[in-house]
């Protein structure tokens, strides 16, 4: 599949780049769908920012075109490659038009403001050789969840350690518990597991240069334990990792079927829905907490092709006021991307559910989204890495292929 003082958020708008004029301009922007349902569609969401915007802005209209995650990507694909790109795109990747400079850099559009709030490595993850041209939108964490009945039926405690979580899952599975850990690497999004267990390992993607790592021996180590120690054991469940998808593990543990597993912001809302009582904690490393945690952010995004520069910039400064971040935030369990909104969030009770999300966002390590070869290096983690846990599998060789792939869509990008 992962969001100012506050008297900036009664949707006064900053400076900007420039007046919006008074001539009758439509500004389009494509946009990712966060809602599970027709009744809180992100369309209802950019509807009413849109309305409010164009009653302060006269001549300035917002149109806006919401699509699922499943489409808008390729949504945004085809209207650039039919030379019809869109003013703004909210989307999951920015790179690659970026490269092609199709994109308007931030600080050509933000007022200063506005771009020094955002959160540091959230603005330094949209950067494109050391030029920032994603924006970030919305931010998420994941944090090991676990079902508080099932571990106290079992007389368990979170784990802190790799050997501590296997204990656990152990003594779950002696209790008859269907999925004592969820290791999702279906398709769908085995890209956020396998991040997060090498995060945990003590590597990572990508080195601190850059360079892909996906085959490190740290990695092959993490996944050989993965191997031996959990799936080898039985105490994955009954769907083989690799054809378990993330919403199939979170609808399981929405149903009280699984002991442990990763997850984000949303979990918290779609198991309390089906009454089940859990608990969360950071993720286990191999000798104690991970000394990173996994985080994801969204990117807005800004096309060339039709002007509006300024307009676009003014428009964009509204967005992101606090009171239209922690709106948004707020309605999908999503973490903010600017300082303030955080803060604000940090210190409001009705936020405390987020607090452990947000504690985690500091030490966050983010998709490499800033290399335009990571949409096709990430596709490839989603077909193979559920190879590397099967029966006969080898984590060496799945790993190796998959740094393999990794360094040529690398050069081919580094050549274009």
């Amino acid at each position: 599949m992962i969001a100012v003082v506050s008297a900036l958020g009664m949707t006064a708008v900053l400076g900007g780049c420039g007046s919006t004029g008074s001539s009758d301009v439509t500004l389009r922007l494509v946009a990712a769908d966060y809602g599970d349902s027709a009744a809180n569609s992100s369309q209802k969401y950019w509807d009413g920012l849109a309305k409010d915007y164009e009653s302060q802005h006269p001549g300035v209209k917002v149109q806006v075109s919401v699509y699922s995650w499943t489409d808008v990507d390729r949504k945004v694909k085809e209207m650039v490659d039919a030379g019809n790109a869109p003013d703004m795109a909210q989307i999951g990747a920015y790179a690659d038009y970026a490269s092609r400079g199709l994109l308007y850099k931030a600080d050509d559009l933000l007022s200063i403001p506005v771009q020094a709030n955002f959160i540091g490595q959230l603005s330094d993850a949209g950067q494109l050789q050391h030029v920032q041209y994603g924006i970030p939108f919305a931010a998420s964490t994941r944090v090991l969840f676990y079902n508080r009945t099932l571990f106290d039926r079992a007389h368990l405690t979170p784990p802190t350690t790799w050997a501590e979580l296997a204990a656990d899952a152990t003594a779950l599975k002696a209790q008859g518990v269907k999925y004592p850990y969820a290791l999702p690497l279906g398709p769908e999004e085995a890209q956020a597991e396998t991040m997060q267990w090498l995060l945990s390992g003590g590597s990572g993607y990508t080195d601190d240069g850059g360079t892909y790592t996906l085959d490190s021996a740290q990695n092959v180590k993490t996944f050989d334990w993965l191997k031996d120690e959990l799936v080898g054991k039985g105490l994955t469940g009954p769907v083989a990792p690799g054809k378990l998808n993330r919403a199939d593990a979170f609808a399981a543990f929405a149903d009280g079927e699984v002991g442990m597993l990763n997850g984000h912001p949303t979990l918290m809302q779609q198991a309390a829905k089906k009454g089940v009582r859990f608990g969360t904690v950071p993720m286990p490393g191999r000798n104690g907490t991970a000394k990173a945690t996994m985080g994801v952010a969204d990117w807005m995004m800004a096309f060339k092709k039709n002007g509006h520069r300024d307009k676009i910039g003014d428009f964009l400064d509204f967005v992101y006021s606090d009171k239209n971040v922690l709106d948004f935030s707020r309605e999908y369990d999503l973490l903010p991307v600017t300082g303030t909104a955080s803060d604000t969030m940090a210190a409001a009770e009705e936020d405390k559910k987020l607090g452990p999300f947000l504690a985690a966002l500091s030490a966050a390590q983010l998709y490499p989204a800033g290399k335009t070869s990571w949409a096709h290096v990430s596709a490839d983690i989603k077909q193979h890495i559920g190879q590397a846990v099967a029966p006969g599998g080898s984590p060496a060789a799945v790993l190796g292929g998959l740094q393999a792939t990794a360094t040529a869509a690398d050069s081919a990008a580094s050549g274009r």
